[in-house]
């Protein structure tokens, strides 16, 4: 897209089939929020993004797909999470104790304790989390992968 201001990277779980199906997800409508844990950004020094930032949503293969904005950004415990966040993530769950038991395997993950540098990183009812809500303004027309 041509004479596009450079976005910064809206990144949903690690590439591979998760972050596919939730960008397809994202893509359909059926994601609107989004739930990270408040250390990865204090790991980072990167602040929260604050409402109206817009970002590029990436796939698996690094292809800026779309253009989100924020429309919202919690910071809470985890214990704290209510059923409309867990619905609209769009992984259909169907209760929170579904979300927070999902979303525990991902943050306990081999992959997700290396990033975090902590191979015994655990969640808990007081673990902070970011819950972000958003909204598609974009479609990009990525080139097909090639094979």
């Amino acid at each position: 897209m041509p004479n596009r201001e450079a976005l910064k990277p809206f990144l949903l779980a690690f590439p591979g089939p998760l972050r596919d199906q939730l960008v397809a997800a994202v893509l359909d409508g059926r994601k609107v929020s989004t739930s990270g844990l408040l250390v990865e950004y204090e790991i980072e020094d990167e602040e929260l993004p604050p409402v109206g930032e817009r970002s590029a949503l990436i796939d698996s293969a690094g292809r800026e797909i779309a253009v989100v904005e924020v429309t919202g950004v919690r910071v809470l415990r985890l214990a704290d999470v209510d059923l409309r966040h867990a619905l609209d993530e769009g992984e259909g769950y169907t209760s929170v104790a579904e979300w927070r038991a999902a979303h525990e395997r991902f943050w306990h993950s081999e992959e997700m304790r290396e990033a975090l540098g902590d191979p015994e990183f655990t969640v808990g009812d007081d673990t902070m989390i970011v819950a972000e809500r958003f909204r598609v303004v974009e479609r990009l027309d990525p080139l097909p992968a090639r094979g």
